[in-house]
């Protein structure tokens, strides 16, 4: 007897070390599963070999040959000395190696990125930018940890087209008194027109010449009849094409040097770059600008909307990039605003400007063959090869070679097409393109969005209350009926429209025919929507005619009766609405007192 009592223990503590063990295992399997997902270097590198090194690494320089003369040019934009946009290059691409998912994604600072941080820079001074990056990369991880990705479908395309356009056309209109040699910089895009008409008579010759000269040299590189998998000539053009921007930078570079050097000054260069490499430490989170310094909660107010509106566009844009360029893989839009948080924190440690992913470094990423995120370690060690051996090389590149190299880019980016588009598929559509695109041109690129997305959710809740109704008459089986069928699931806005436009219907008729509401389209309904379908019923009683829900789902059908149990009496199920006056199933309700 103790035999076997012994044995039924030993059962029982064997049976529940397994449990433990499972449970145990499973912890483990979670918590790999986990590291491989927030860490994907994780899941790759140990896969890595030779081959694909070599092929990230034509790709890695052939970015760094486009990140280098892009950085310089947009922290220019945003305001900032060259070197922050080459800090914002290098710490994108190290961050981004280990916690990218998406291998073409190249991360840095982009001419959006630019235009949203030229405002506080002008007002506030350089640490503004650094701030920004900070805050923003912060928001941005929250939401990624948090889950929050779905919230970036509330911005529709349009708004998105009508933003990217606008921020293309003020960017480059920026740029235009650069171009032609004029000296200050514009705060808006009026601005910056008024300011090239009012100083015409100022245009320098050879900086305008060399600045169209360059546009038309990009042009033509970028047309190019390169293949990347054609003969060995056209493998060259392919790359000669790709690398435009820096081949461009470098003409000019060496032009200007040559000039300088003779004592001949008909350009305007950049100036003094910060030598070295990047200073390491905490971002600034106090600002002083002027005589006045703002502490943290300060300098957030000063920044308004701008925090926002920075995480929101770097979220839009580094995720529609991934999704491009996915090729039918998955896109994990947290994991995305995991790495992307990450890269603006760690970027903020070295003094950079935000940043998110570049469409056209990604696109010059994946046209040359990259294999894994490896590829932006190769342009990172480039672009920090830069800032410690170059420095002193770029302060000859002449202000209107960038201009050109911006311009350029903007006009590519400038999507005229949309237009058409919207008008042949959705007219409406073009609301919220036009308000976001005026917006953004006129009051600003931050409040132009805001503007955007304001009267994108207007029109989805005007639609949701105003949904499409067929209201038609029928004649079955000799008997005339009057059938409503709703084009989508009810809110109880769009109930009470249903409502008044059944009874509007059957106000001007004298003839008092059954009227059929179909509910194959609605899936979910709510209290006040089956209040108000009790109240068309009764309304429908009042005069004699009878109310039918033909075909509604479960869901729908036990929400009306647990409001009205009466309703119950109206449902109707079959195949056709012949079948329903088939026989004496529907019976003529006695009116409620």
């Amino acid at each position: 007897m103790r035999q076997k009592y012994v044995s039924s223990r030993n059962c029982v503590a064997n049976r529940a070390n397994q449990r433990s063990q499972g449970r145990s295992g499973t912890s483990r399997i979670d918590l790999k599963r986990l590291l491989l997902r927030r860490i994907p270097i994780l899941a790759w590198l140990p896969v890595y070999n030779w081959s694909k090194l070599l092929q990230d690494t034509l790709a890695g320089v052939t970015v760094g040959l486009t990140a280098i003369p892009q950085g310089i040019a947009y922290a220019i934009v945003a305001g900032l000395p060259p070197q922050y946009g080459l800090y914002s290059s290098f710490m994108g691409c190290f961050v981004y190696l280990v916690f990218g998912s998406c291998k073409d994604i190249t991360v840095g600072p982009t001419a959006i990125m630019a235009l949203l941080s030229q405002h506080n820079v002008i007002r506030l001074g350089e640490d503004v930018a650094v701030f920004v990056c900070f805050l923003s990369g912060c928001i941005i991880l929250l939401m990624g940890l948090l889950h929050l990705g779905f919230l970036v479908e509330f911005v529709s395309m349009p708004v998105i087209s009508g933003f990217s356009n606008a921020a293309a056309l003020i960017i480059a209109t920026s740029q235009l008194g650069t171009l032609l040699g004029l000296s200050g910089r514009s705060d808006s895009f009026i601005d910056a027109i008024v300011k090239v008409v009012d100083h015409v008579n100022e245009i320098t010759l050879w900086d305008t010449v060399l600045g169209v000269s360059s546009m038309i040299v990009l042009v033509c590189l970028k047309n190019l009849p390169g293949k990347k998998n054609g003969t060995p000539f056209q493998k060259f053009l392919w790359l000669v094409s790709m690398a435009r921007n820096a081949i461009v930078v470098i003409i000019g570079i060496i032009l200007s040097y040559s000039l300088f050097s003779n004592g001949i000054e008909p350009f305007k260069i950049t100036g003094n770059i910060t030598e070295g490499l990047p200073p390491f430490g905490p971002p600034p989170f106090s600002i002083t600008s002027g005589n006045h310094t703002y502490n943290f909660l300060e300098s957030v107010s000063e920044l308004g909307s701008t925090v926002v509106s920075v995480s929101l566009v770097a979220i839009l844009e580094s995720i529609a990039i991934a999704k491009s360029f996915a090729k039918g893989k998955t896109v994990d839009a947290n994991q995305e605003m995991f790495a992307l948080g990450l890269c603006n924190i760690f970027g903020s440690l070295v003094r950079s400007m935000p940043a998110t992913g570049s469409f056209t470094r990604t696109a010059v990423n994946n046209a040359s063959g990259v294999k894994t995120p490896m590829g932006g370690l190769i342009t990172g060690c480039l672009v920090l090869l830069a800032c410690g051996l170059l420095t002193s090389t770029f302060e000859f590149i002449p202000k209107a070679t960038l201009a050109s190299v911006i311009i350029v880019a903007m006009y590519y980016m400038f999507e005229l097409r949309i237009f058409g588009v919207l008008w042949r598929t959705k007219k409406i559509d073009l609301i919220p393109l036009t308000v976001t695109f005026l917006s953004c041109l006129v009051i600003g690129p931050e409040y132009g969005m805001i503007a955007g997305i304001v009267v994108n959710l207007i029109l989805l809740l005007y639609f949701a209350a105003r949904p499409g109704l067929l209201i038609e008459e029928r004649v079955v089986d000799g008997l005339t009926i009057l059938f409503v069928s709703p084009k989508q699931s009810l809110s109880y806005p769009a109930a009470e429209y249903l409502r008044e436009c059944v009874m509007s219907w059957c106000d001007g008729k004298l003839e008092m025919i059954p009227v059929v509401v179909e509910g194959r389209h609605v899936h979910r309904i709510d209290a006040t929507v089956a209040k108000n379908l009790s109240l068309l019923l009764m309304d429908l009683e009042a005069r004699n005619q009878k109310l039918v829900f033909w075909n509604w789902c479960e869901d729908a059908r036990r929400t009306l009766i647990s409001y009205d149990s009466s309703l119950a009496m109206s449902f109707r199920t079959s195949g056709s609405v012949a079948q329903i006056f088939s026989s004496r199933t529907v019976q003529l309700r006695v009116p409620r007192e």
